[in-house]
């Protein structure tokens, strides 16, 4: 057992990954020599050798086609996107191939690639390098989305990743890269699909995932201490598969829910889960789902992206909201 930020976690289950299984490779920009820009992937090609880590071209949807090629001849790829905003040029061949290739195939070619990608904000980085862009894969048949909110979480959720036949887009919130955490090589935690309580209530069931979590159960400490509220926080850690009987459990308990996150408002991951409660959950709730969520704007300067996150007082201010509805 050892205190791990997650960038160490990442490093070490990809190295755990390449010691087990030799058809594990990792790949993409600077990720070798350099060790990637936040240094995951240091000392793996000097470990492993490069044939196994090595660096690509700046062509994002090279990047992806090369690992759908090595997946057919068996391989284990792991490549890198270097930051969020940088996925939108590999989109084509994410959306068209690496989704659709098993289905294509009738479950004759497995597609076990796993797509690395630095995300979300709150690091004050610039354009094009905090984007929120998990319901584009989410709406992505085919494609499997995780997203951990911890340094365990993200040791034991990549090599589930890894392991996996489906195609994987494994999103990282950088915000969360350097804090600490006790992790034990070789466990594992829940797997993918698998949604946890990170805090237990009773007054309104906050939803959200990675590096939201923290901000969370910040803003349930406060609610608690300040107004006397028991929020109940859930890290769905996984959007596809999307763990709802969790979701749904919560929400009997509370009869309230607020869905948290940091991409835009409209058809984000809240949009859905407010859909599936209004569906499923109607008589249960004693108020609509409602979301606190970055704005319908494109991402802003990183000097202002304090003001465009979603934080404690936002959420809070959200809950607030649902406990003013009063069920006649």
């Amino acid at each position: 057992m050892a205190q791990l930020t997650m960038v160490e976690a990442i490093n070490a289950a990809l190295s755990d990954a390449m010691q087990t299984d030799e058809q594990v490779v990792v790949f993409g920009q600077d990720v070798a020599r350099q060790g990637g820009v936040f240094r995951v992937t240091e000392g793996l090609q000097e470990r492993f050798g490069d044939n196994r880590c090595f660096d690509m071209p700046l062509a994002e949807s090279a990047i992806i086609g090369s690992a759908i090629g090595m997946a057919i001849r068996g391989f284990r790829p792991v490549p890198e996107i270097q930051f969020d905003g940088f996925t939108f040029p590999a989109f084509e061949q994410i959306a068209s191939h690496l989704a659709k290739y098993r289905n294509r195939s009738r479950g004759l070619l497995a597609m076990p690639i796993t797509v690395r990608v630095p995300s979300f904000g709150g690091i004050g980085s610039p354009e094009h390098h905090s984007e929120s862009t998990e319901t584009l894969w989410v709406h992505t048949a085919g494609l499997k989305v995780v997203v951990p909110s911890s340094a365990a979480d993200a040791y034991s959720l990549l090599l589930d990743s890894i392991e996996c036949d489906d195609p994987v887009i494994f999103l990282e919130p950088k915000r969360r890269y350097w804090a600490r955490e006790e992790v034990v090589r070789g466990t594992r935690r829940e797997p993918i699909g698998r949604a946890v309580v990170r805090r237990t209530g009773t007054t309104v069931s906050v939803v959200t995932y990675g590096g939201l979590v923290a901000v969370a159960l910040e803003a349930a400490r406060i609610a608690e201490e300040q107004h006397g509220w028991h929020l109940e926080v859930i890290d769905l850690r996984s959007l596809v598969p999307l763990d709802f009987d969790t979701v749904a459990t919560s929400i009997i308990k509370t009869g309230r829910c607020v869905v948290f996150h940091e991409g835009p408002r409209t058809l984000g991951m809240g949009a859905e889960i407010a859909a599936r409660a209004q569906e499923e959950l109607f008589w249960n709730m004693e108020a609509p789902v409602l979301r606190a969520t970055g704005f319908d704007t494109p991402y802003p300067p990183g000097r202002l992206e304090h003001l465009w996150l979603p934080g404690v007082d936002r959420l809070l201010d959200t809950v607030k909201q649902s406990l003013s509805y009063d069920r006649i």
